[in-house]
């Protein structure tokens, strides 16, 4: 038997399990945006932000419209990765009100960035678009969006940008 302290608080913790990440799909965006407008540049990159316009939504629990006066803020930086932090709402049908949060990333090849930023129609799969969201709602009927975290796949257009949101279960 070991005379050393530290084995007395040895406890037998089984091996890591692998968890899987399950998703189911949640809805889809449209939203239409405004020019992009440059702040210049800033300790961590370029500084800029996007009005958001506009738009729609439609899934399961979700069809209605997009409240324009959100805005998509962004950090271009140095590696040409757009850092996108996007806070807007969504008016439902019913009446019911929705606040989103979406932070994530855009990046690809600089070919293909360029072309994005010209306008220029790029498919989706061309580049790295995804988001992490986050929602509030007062409404009960939508009280389990509180505690519902999804991940978008986006693609960005020349006004608009197209967002797939998949539920985290």
């Amino acid at each position: 038997m070991s005379t050393d302290p530290r084995d007395a608080r040895r406890v037998d913790v089984p091996p890591f399990e692998r968890l899987p990440l399950e998703s189911a799909y949640l809805g889809s965006l449209e939203v239409e945006v405004g020019p992009v407008v440059s702040l210049g540049p800033g300790p961590y990159g370029e500084r800029r932000f996007v009005d958001i316009l506009g738009g729609r939504v439609r899934g399961e629990d979700l069809n209605g419209t997009v409240v324009p006066g959100g805005a998509d803020w962004q950090v271009v930086r140095a590696d040409g990765v757009v850092d996108i932090e996007a806070h807007y709402s969504l008016l439902l049908d019913d009446g019911a009100r929705l606040e989103i949060v979406s932070s994530g990333y855009r990046h690809g090849p600089a070919d293909v960035l360029q072309r994005l930023g010209r306008g220029e129609p790029v498919a989706a799969s061309e580049y790295f678009f995804r988001t992490f969201v986050r929602f509030q709602s007062g409404a009960p009927r939508l009280a389990h969006f509180n505690r519902t975290l999804a991940v978008a796949v986006g693609a960005r257009r020349a006004r608009r940008v197209e967002l797939t949101l998949h539920r985290l279960l």
